[in-house]
């Protein structure tokens, strides 16, 4: 039953830190990146079809994305959903493929970028968190029920913080490794 209770709270807290990553991918550091293009869906044919689906996504320069459409006359949606993405860049086209610059983002933008991600760890350590509260519960319960002594229960609530230190360095880890990235000029 604990270890059962273990391997749920890590699958958990793992799923947590694979959120903060998929987050982090979104947040333009003001490197061009095919993972910015994630959440932008296309209509091909009346079905909202993400763009790495209707074309080749890549990166000839550090400032640019270029997207090469499977067909040619899906170059016009596929700017549109880009522009109605709100991604705070302007895609343009040469009639076979589309290039999306990526300007250097100033000081203050970057400042800002920080906090926004700072803020997105923050909620991972909250939910990492919560888990471990929900996992000490499950313990206190089943002390309380008598399914397991309370030095036991000790030392599994001392394993579940230990996890979720663990856990939380990781979350550190990325969001410094961001930041990094961020603050590169």
């Amino acid at each position: 039953m604990i270890e059962d209770l273990r391997r749920r709270l890590e699958g958990d807290m793992e799923e947590t830190v694979g959120s903060l990553a998929r987050k982090l991918a979104k947040v333009r550091t003001g490197r061009a990146s095919p993972s910015v293009l994630d959440g932008v869906t296309v209509d091909y044919y009346g079905a909202p079809t993400p763009v790495a689906q209707v074309g080749q996504i890549s990166t000839p320069e550090s400032r640019l994305l270029q997207i090469q459409p499977f067909d040619r006359t899906m170059i016009g949606a596929i700017e549109a959903a880009i522009i109605g993405a709100n991604l705070g860049v302007t895609p343009s086209n040469d009639g076979n493929l589309i290039r999306v610059p990526f300007p250097a983002p100033t000081e203050e933008r970057r400042r800002l970028k920080v906090r926004e991600i700072r803020k997105i760890g923050e909620d991972a350590k909250i939910a990492l968190r919560n888990s471990r509260r929900d996992g000490n519960e499950a313990v206190r319960k089943s002390e309380k029920d008598k399914s397991i002594s309370k030095d036991d229960a000790r030392r599994f609530q001392e394993r579940i913080q230990e996890t979720t230190d663990a856990f939380i360095g990781r979350v550190d880890a990325v969001i410094a490794s961001k930041e990094k990235e961020l603050l590169e000029v």
